[in-house]
C-alpha cells in the first residue's frame, strides 16, 4: 500500500517540527542552572529574594587578606644560598701569589687584607643581581646552607656584592692598599639554591588557611532590601566560588530542564496560535513563520551570549530590533506579541526578571508606536532616540524606588542602554538582508516605489498620460478605502500605482489615452481586440520584473482584473453575432483571483474609477449606483471567493467610493462672461 500524503499535510508537518525546532534550540540556549546568576556590590541594597545556602560551603579569605597573612608568614623567610666556604683561603693565596709575581715579594698589609677577607667572606658576598631582588622582595635575611647540610639565618645588613666588600676594606685602609687592584679577589661564595628556595617556601605557605569560617546548609545569607556589608558581600563571593567549583562536576537537574521545557513550549505555542487565529496571512506562509522564528532565535541568541560572557552585559542586546523588524514587513500587534513572548523567555535567564520584563515590554510599545507610520527611514534613528531616553528615565524611576537617594544611584546601565540603542541602526541592514533573503517587503521600500517622480513613473505618464491620470486617481481611492478596513493602505497605494503599467507598451489601444483621436480597436475583430487589451496585463509583469519589482507589487498586477471578461467586446461580440457561442478564454483574463483584502480593494477601485468617467452627468444618485452596480457585479462573479474580505468590509469600501468620487467630480460655480455692452 502506497502511503499518500497531500500538499497540506506536508504544510502542517512543516510547521509542526518548526515548533520543535524553535523550542529545542531556545532549550540549548538556556544557560546551564549551576551558574551562580547574582549581581552584587558592597553597599548596594539585595535586590533578590531571600537567599538561604543550599549546602555546606567554606567562607573564603579575600585577596588582601590572603596576601596580608602571605605576607606575614614570608615576612623571615629567607631565600636559600649554597656556602662556599673555601673560596676565601683560595682568594687569598691568589692575591698573594699574583703580588709575588709582579713584585717578588709579599705584599705590604697582608695581615690586614687577609683578616678583612675573612671578615667579609664569613658574612657572605653575593652577586649584585641578587641582592637587588631580595632588596625589591622586601626580605630581612637569608638562609645559607652550609657544606655540612646544616642551614643559618644571616640578615640581609652583613651581606655584601663585591663592589660593597672592596668598599668596606679600603674604606679605613691605608693608601698602600689602594694601589692593590682587590676587585679581581672578592667573588660571590654565595651561590643561589632555586630549588631548595622554592620548596621551602612552599612549605611555608602550606599552613596558610584560604578560608575563615563555615557556612551551615540552610543558613540564612541575605534578604531583599538588605544592604550587602563587607561581611555578607564574604559569604556571597564565597558562595558564588563554590556554584563555580561545582558546576563542572553536577548535572543540570531533569526537574529545572523539564520546567524550562514547558515555560518555553507554553509561550512558543500562544504565538503560533495568536498568529493561527488574528494573522491568518502570516501563519499559511512558511516563509514568513521562518522568518519571525529566526528573529526570535537570534534575539535569544545574543541574551544567551551575553549570559555566557561577562563582559557582555544583557542590556547591550538590542531587544527592539525584534519589534522593529516585524512592524516594519509586518503590523503593530503581530511585533509586539513576538516580542513579549521573547522578552519572557529570555525573563528566564536574567538576574532580576520583573524589572528585565518592565522595561523590555515598555521599550518595544515605543518601538511600535513611533513606527506607527512608517513614511521615511529616519525615522529608525528617531525611534532609537526615543528608545534610549526610554530606557534611560524607567530605569533611573527603579533606581529611585529602591536607592532613595541620589548618591547611590548606579548609572552603569545608562552607557548599556546607549550601546543597545546604538545597534538599533543596524536595522537598516538588516531589513534590506531580509527583504532579499526571504522576499518580504517593508514599508521602507514601499515609500521608495510609490516616488511619482522615478524613472518609471515618469516615463509612464510620458507614454500613457491617461492611464498615469486613472491610476493616480484609483491609488487615491483604494488608500482611503484601506485606512477604513484595516487593510495595509501603503501597500494598496504602491500596488495601484503600477497595477496598469502594462499599457504603456501600446497606449493608443486604450481610451483614456486616445483623446479623441481615431480608436485603432474598431478596426480589429473583437477577439483580437480582447486581447491586445488582456495583454497589459502581461506586458505589465514584464515591464514589472525588469524594473525589478518586488513579487507583492506584481500580485496587484495579475490580479486586478482577477478572471473577469472584457465585457465591451464580449458583449460587442454576441451582439454582433446572435445565435454563436464565443470562446470564453479569448475575452477572459488569465487571473488569478484577488488573494488579499489590498488586491480585492484595487480591483474595486480600478473598475469603480473607470464606471464613473463613462457617466454622463454625476449626481448623488448616478455614483451611487455606479459604484453599488459595478461592485455587486464582481461580487455575482465571484472575483472576490479567494480573498479574506467579509462583506461589511465590502460595505464600508463601497460608502468611501462614493464619498471620495463625489468629491472628484464635484460642482463648480460657473463664472459669469462680463457684458461689455455699455448701458
Amino acid at each position: 500500500m502506497k502511503l499518500k500524503i497531500t500538499k497540506q499535510q506536508v504544510e502542517v508537518i512543516s510547521k509542526i517540527a518548526l515548533v520543535i525546532a524553535v523550542i529545542a534550540i531556545i532549550l540549548q540556549f538556556f544557560p546551564s542552572q549551576n551558574k551562580f546568576s547574582y549581581q552584587f556590590e558592597i553597599g548596594k541594597p539585595w535586590s533578590y529574594e531571600l537567599i538561604t545556602a543550599a549546602f555546606d560551603f567554606p567562607i573564603y579569605k579575600n585577596d588582601h587578606e590572603i596576601e596580608k597573612e602571605k605576607n606575614l608568614l614570608l615576612k623571615n623567610f629567607g631565600n636559600y644560598f649554597n656556602t662556599d666556604t673555601t673560596i676565601v683561603q683560595k682568594q687569598i693565596n691568589k692575591f698573594v701569589a699574583d703580588q709575588v709575581k709582579l713584585s717578588g715579594k709579599e705584599p705590604e698589609y697582608l695581615k690586614y687584607i687577609s683578616l678583612k677577607f675573612k671578615e667579609i667572606y664569613s658574612k657572605g658576598i653575593i652577586t649584585a643581581e641578587n641582592m637587588q631582588r631580595i632588596s625589591d622582595a622586601g626580605y630581612e635575611s637569608i638562609t645559607c646552607i652550609l657544606p655540612n647540610r646544616y642551614t643559618e639565618t644571616r640578615s640581609i645588613l652583613g651581606i655584601r656584592t663585591p663592589r660593597t666588600a672592596y668598599e668596606d676594606i679600603i674604606k679605613e685602609a691605608p693608601d698602600k692598599i689602594k694601589e692593590y687592584n682587590l676587585n679581581n679577589y672578592l667573588v660571590e661564595n654565595l651561590i643561589y639554591d632555586s630549588i631548595a628556595t622554592v620548596n621551602s617556601r612552599k612549605e611555608i605557605l602550606k599552613g596558610l588557611s584560604l578560608t575563615t569560617g563555615m557556612v551551615q546548609t540552610g543558613e540564612r545569607i541575605i534578604d531583599r532590601g538588605e544592604i550587602v556589608n563587607p561581611e555578607s558581600f564574604k559569604i556571597l563571593r564565597s558562595l558564588k566560588i563554590e556554584f563555580d567549583k561545582r558546576k563542572a562536576s553536577i548535572q543540570q537537574s531533569a526537574l529545572v530542564t523539564i520546567g524550562q521545557l514547558i515555560i518555553i513550549s507554553t509561550l512558543i505555542l500562544l504565538f503560533f496560535l495568536y498568529l493561527y487565529l488574528f494573522r491568518p496571512r502570516i501563519f499559511e506562509n512558511f516563509g514568513h513563520l521562518i522568518f519571525i522564528s529566526l528573529l526570535m532565535l537570534m534575539i535569544v541568541g545574543l541574551a544567551s551570549f551575553s549570559a555566557h560572557q561577562q563582559s557582555v552585559h544583557y542590556l547591550m542586546i538590542p531587544f527592539a530590533l525584534l519589534p522593529i523588524i516585524i512592524r516594519v514587513f509586518f503590523d503593530s500587534r503581530t511585533a509586539l506579541f513576538a516580542h513579549i513572548i521573547t522578552m519572557l523567555i529570555i525573563s528566564l535567564m536574567v538576574d532580576n526578571p520583573f524589572q528585565f520584563i518592565l522595561l523590555q515590554i515598555a521599550i518595544g510599545m515605543v518601538a511600535v508606536s513611533s513606527l506607527k507610520d512608517m513614511t521615511q527611514r529616519s525615522q529608525l534613528a528617531q525611534t532609537a532616540l526615543y528608545i534610549f531616553l526610554s530606557y534611560t528615565f524607567l530605569f533611573l524611576a527603579f533606581e529611585f524606588i529602591i536607592e532613595r537617594e541620589i548618591e547611590r544611584i548606579h548609572y552603569q546601565p545608562i552607557i548599556h542602554f546607549a550601546v543597545s540603542s546604538g545597534f538599533l541602526l543596524f536595522a537598516y541592514v538588516l531589513i534590506y538582508i531580509f527583504e532579499k533573503m526571504f522576499g518580504l517587503i517593508s514599508s521602507l521600500t514601499l515609500v521608495e516605489l510609490t516616488n511619482v517622480n522615478s524613472d518609471l513613473m515618469i516615463t509612464f505618464a510620458e507614454k500613457a498620460p491617461g492611464t498615469f491620470q486613472h491610476t493616480l486617481q484609483v491609488s487615491n481611492l483604494a488608500t482611503e478605502a484601506a485606512k477604513k478596513i484595516g487593510a495595509n493602505s501603503l501597500l494598496v497605494r504602491t500596488g495601484a500605482l503600477y497595477h496598469d503599467i502594462g499599457k504603456m507598451k501600446n497606449p493608443s489601444f486604450f481610451i483614456e489615452n486616445q483623446f479623441g483621436a481615431h480608436n485603432p480597436m474598431k478596426d480589429l475583430p473583437f477577439e483580437e481586440a480582447s486581447r491586445l487589451i488582456i495583454n497589459h496585463v502581461t506586458d505589465g509583469v514584464e515591464l514589472a520584473k525588469k524594473s525589478h519589482l518586488p513579487e507583492q507589487i506584481i500580485n496587484f498586477i495579475t490580479t486586478h482584473h482577477g478572471l473577469s471578461k472584457t465585457k465591451y467586446f464580449y458583449n460587442s461580440f454576441i451582439n454582433a453575432n446572435p445565435g454563436i457561442k464565443p470562446d470564453d478564454a479569448l475575452f477572459t483574463y488569465p487571473g488569478p483571483l484577488p488573494n488579499s483584502k489590498e488586491t480585492a480593494i484595487l480591483m474595486m477601485a480600478d473598475a469603480v474609477e473607470a464606471r464613473v468617467r463613462s457617466l454622463g452627468t454625476y449626481t448623488d444618485e448616478s455614483i451611487s449606483d455606479a459604484v453599488e452596480q459595478m461592485i455587486d457585479s464582481q461580487i455575482a462573479d465571484g472575483q472576490f471567493k479567494d480573498a479574506p474580505i467579509s462583506f461589511r468590509d465590502v460595505e464600508t469600501v463601497k460608502q468611501v467610493f462614493k464619498e471620495k468620487v463625489k468629491n472628484m467630480y464635484h460642482s463648480r460655480i460657473v463664472y459669469p462672461e462680463l457684458n461689455r455692452t455699455l448701458n
